[in-house]
């Protein structure tokens, strides 16, 4: 990492109203902000896609299924409390965030839906151990509610369930969604398989750390949170065939970015790449697998904006969310989106 990258330089102005707060109305009727390998920007739709990618070319996208991490309750004291599952890491058993006006002590209970009641098992940093009477997932299916991200102001309801979730999403874990995969449905991945777009899938289970801010001026400071990933065998084989026939690999959001550049290092590992990655990908960064990305618009100074800028560049970064708020593309998560090819794709 350059040790002279500062926070400040990943800032921006960003309009409050330009904050989407719900989802175009079909998954496909997003804009697309395209920034070509030149540096230069073209504005389109998302339903323009498909021309701009080649036969050759092979798409992952990030099956990951977010999970209804939120819960709400109290505790043994009656006071309220909050809980957002952050990891599942057994059947009964998950890390969590709570929040309550004082920390729940190792060995007290908390008391979840007015239904069933969850044992403080003990802390690791900032997370609780919690265990539940049952499966966590099947717990979390009956009384959880899906987890929105912070700027988006309403509660979630049953529209969020559907349109918070990829229309591919098999794997649960999440707790927050690999938001550019939002605005594919299945005609469109089906126009693109016609077109001979090869289609490959990861596992990453977004944290709600992807929220948290950078809170060091000096990036070589901070400390990126860890994330659970998994790369199958055949989707490490899609990608060598891909390079061989001189086509691209377009990761499909920044999370995918994360899960094949982590497992990259270790190819010759022959079964599936799987671990947890605190990979902090910033600019001087050197791909190794990715040549273009698709993703949404991210939050100033965030470890996102850090990724898409060592692609592209920092300086395009900054023109082109420029042009996105004078032009009043919609941002984050229900927002449009922006097609990037780096500046040294094949």
């Amino acid at each position: 990492m350059n040790p002279d990258l500062e926070l400040s330089q990943f800032d921006y102005e960003l309009p409050q109203e330009l904050i989407a707060q719900s989802p175009a109305a079909q998954r496909t009727e997003s804009r697309l902000l395209h920034l070509d390998s030149r540096a230069e920007l073209h504005d389109r739709q998302f339903a323009d896609l498909p021309q701009l990618l080649k036969p050759n070319d092979l798409l992952v996208f990030n099956n990951t299924r977010v999970i209804k991490a939120r819960l709400r309750g109290q505790k043994e004291s009656g006071g309220k409390v909050e809980v957002l599952i952050e990891r599942i890491i057994g059947a009964n058993t998950a890390l969590a965030h709570v929040k309550a006006s004082k920390s729940p002590k190792p060995g007290s209970k908390l008391l979840m839906a007015d239904t069933f009641s969850v044992s403080v098992r003990g802390r690791q940093g900032e997370l609780f151990e919690l265990e539940f009477p049952e499966r966590v997932l099947d717990l979390l299916d009956k009384y959880g509610a899906t987890p929105l991200p912070p700027y988006i102001e309403h509660a979630a309801d049953q529209d969020d369930d559907e349109r918070y979730q990829t229309v591919y999403a098999t794997e649960p874990g999440a707790v927050a969604a690999p938001t550019a995969g939002l605005h594919f449905d299945q005609a469109m991945l089906a126009q693109l398989s016609a077109m001979g777009i090869a289609q490959a899938f990861v596992t990453l289970h977004v944290g709600a750390g992807t929220f948290q801010p950078v809170r060091t001026q000096k990036l070589s400071e901070h400390i990126m949170h860890a994330e659970r990933y998994s790369v199958p065998p055949e989707t490490v084989a899609q990608i060598m065939a891909t390079r061989a026939a001189g086509g691209r690999v377009v990761a499909v959001g920044t999370t995918s970015v994360r899960a094949l550049e982590s497992a990259a290092p270790h190819v010759q590992h022959g079964g599936v790449i799987e671990g947890d990655t605190r990979l902090f990908i910033t600019p001087g960064y050197r791909y190794q697998w990715v040549d273009a990305l698709l993703t949404n618009f991210h939050l100033p100074q965030s470890t996102l904006l850090m990724l898409v800028s060592a692609l592209a560049g920092i300086e395009p970064i900054r023109r082109a969310y420029a042009h996105a708020v004078q032009s009043r593309y919609r941002f984050f998560s229900y927002g449009d989106a922006m097609f990037i090819e780096s500046a040294t794709q094949p």
